[in-house]
């Protein structure tokens, strides 16, 4: 499938792939990654006219061009569908882009098509939101690959981490992102769920959520909260796999996206 690279006046990298007819897909990818993790998914959206960026600081973007919040990132995603015409979109976000993409939804309501939040934060609790407050810091004080060891154990089942192949390249990916721009982002994914929780008025488009079995940071606790607050949503937990589950096992994730948005679409 031919894909063309752009880049926008903000200076965000992305690509569109797919016919210009077609219904649009917005993918988001995750903090510390890059908007490559989205490329086993692609057989499943060669229907759609996909934009595949990454996020400022990420990848090939440039770095955050004021203080990161989740509404600056939303405005990131409207400016991309601004660049090629497109009113509505559906916005899939894997974790800190199930962020986003809820956040976009409260801002700009009447361009969601649809959402599938994948992998992403809910009410952690005090002692969850601690752990990530925490972890938000170091990264601030010590740099991003300080929390990465700790972070693939988590992300990984320990068989595929011993594989080695994903885990160095999301290594990679994390080396290659901008210092400040992935401490903001960081702080954004501790603190920005806050403003997530019940919004008034509830998002009320069609809704994918998804997460993994074993995901200890968007837990399945987590996913059928935000599928509650949503009218009509759909939850599904995928056994056994961890955070990065999309990336471990593609097709778990890209069989049921693929026939949400058929459902959607029409």
């Amino acid at each position: 499938m031919m894909s063309t690279i752009l880049q926008a006046s903000d200076g965000t990298v992305f690509q569109v792939t797919g016919p210009d007819t077609a219904p649009v897909v917005v993918l988001i990818h995750g903090l510390g990654l890059a908007r490559r993790i989205w490329d086993p998914l692609y057989p499943f959206l060669r229907n759609y006219r996909v934009i595949c960026y990454d996020l400022y600081g990420h990848g090939d973007s440039n770095p955050v061009p004021e203080t990161a919040t989740l509404s600056l990132f939303a405005r990131q995603v409207a400016r991309l569908m601004d660049s090629i015409g497109a009113d509505r979109a559906h916005i899939v976000g894997f974790s800190i882009g199930g962020m986003i993409n809820r956040r976009f939804a409260i801002d700009y309501p009447d361009r969601v098509q649809s959402l599938a939040i994948l992998n992403s934060p809910h009410d952690r609790g005090h002692h969850g939101q601690a752990q990530v407050e925490a972890r938000a810091a170091q990264v601030r004080s010590a740099g991003g690959l300080s929390t990465l060891p700790d972070a693939l154990k988590r992300w990984f089942t320990p068989e595929y981490l011993a594989t080695g192949a994903g885990p160095a390249q999301v290594t990679h990916w994390r080396q290659g992102v901008d210092p400040e721009s992935y401490a903001q982002t960081a702080w954004v994914l501790a603190h920005g769920v806050r403003e997530l929780i019940a919004p008034k008025p509830a998002i009320s488009v069609p809704a994918l959520i998804m997460t993994c079995e074993n995901d200890t940071g968007s837990t399945p606790e987590h996913a059928r909260a935000i599928a509650a607050e949503i009218p009509g949503a759909t939850c599904l937990i995928v056994p056994r796999l961890q955070h990065l589950g999309l990336m471990e096992d593609p097709d778990s994730f890209g069989v049921p996206l693929a026939n949400f948005l058929g459902k959607v679409s029409t």
